[in-house]
């Protein structure tokens, strides 16, 4: 009797397991596809027969016009995703042990800028930043572009407060508090010991999507007239479209690398932990 059960069961678990094949081949191939066209074509010569050549990838590293807006963007999401962590994971733990009540306030605050539109907050921030450049070019001689990490704060505030909100969720912080608390620990002992350890996998989210969220971003940094990577691209893409498109290729393997790098340390806490 028990064989005659298992054979179904046997059955619809091979069906299962070629379905779950078949959809991720699918999505394999949906999502290779572009990736493989926009290489073929920053690849491809410029004459009709010419032979595919590597000179666009090249060009990455040493011409100016895309190395610059490349490490620039590199700055801005580094730089972007330690104020935003910084600001956050305190404030958000201590919103949790010491004034809950505040919750609701500081969730409101930080998915304000979901509901309105980046051309309002760039119309809002443009008299700040003309002051600020006015400033900054009186005292240090120069216009920077890294003053646009205080718009990208304010533009990663929603993802980074959802993410590190589910990553406390799922701790008893509470619990955590008071047992360190009980044993002689200070606060700030209870913070960087205790809580921030057990939510590194949302720390690392929360980082990521800064990085990505700041990669991506053309509208703040085209309409307040800085160049960053995308605004950067887009320029390209009017004089040297294989060296655009080689350059967005590279972007889109970066935010796969570090997606990669992210599941790793995850598996790896994960692992230890078990």
């Amino acid at each position: 009797m028990a064989s005659v059960k298992a054979g179904p069961r046997a059955r619809a678990r091979r069906k299962l397991q070629l379905l779950r094949y078949v959809v991720l081949t699918v999505l394999g191939i949906y999502f290779a596809l572009p990736l493989v066209s926009l290489f073929e074509f920053s690849t491809r010569g410029t004459g009709i027969d010419a032979p595919h050549t590597f000179d666009a990838w090249q060009q990455i590293v040493t011409d100016d016009r895309i190395r610059q807006p490349i490490v620039d963007s590199l700055e801005l999401a580094a730089l972007t995703s330690v104020i935003t962590l910084v600001l956050m994971v305190p404030t958000l733990i201590w919103a949790q042990l010491r004034a809950p009540r505040l919750s609701r306030a500081i969730e409101f605050i930080c998915l304000l800028p979901l509901t309105i539109p980046p051309i309002v907050l760039i119309v809002g921030l443009a008299p700040i930043y003309r002051w600020m450049a006015q400033w900054e070019t009186y005292l240090f001689h120069t216009d920077t572009i890294l003053i646009l990490t205080l718009a990208y704060v304010v533009l990663t505030l929603p993802y980074v407060y959802r993410a590190l909100d589910t990553g406390l969720r799922a701790i008893d912080i509470k619990t955590l508090a008071e047992a360190a608390r009980s044993l002689g620990a200070g606060w700030f002992s209870v913070m960087n010991r205790i809580i921030v350890p057990n939510m590194a996998a949302a720390i690392l989210n929360a980082g990521l999507l800064c990085v990505a969220i700041v990669l991506g971003e053309f509208t703040f940094a085209s309409l307040l007239n800085y160049v960053n990577l995308q605004v950067a691209i887009q320029q390209l893409g009017q004089s040297d479209a294989s060296l655009s498109f080689a350059v967005s290729e590279a972007s889109l393997l970066f935010a796969f690398a570090l997606l990669l790098l992210l599941s790793f340390v995850g598996s790896r806490r994960f692992s230890r932990k078990g």
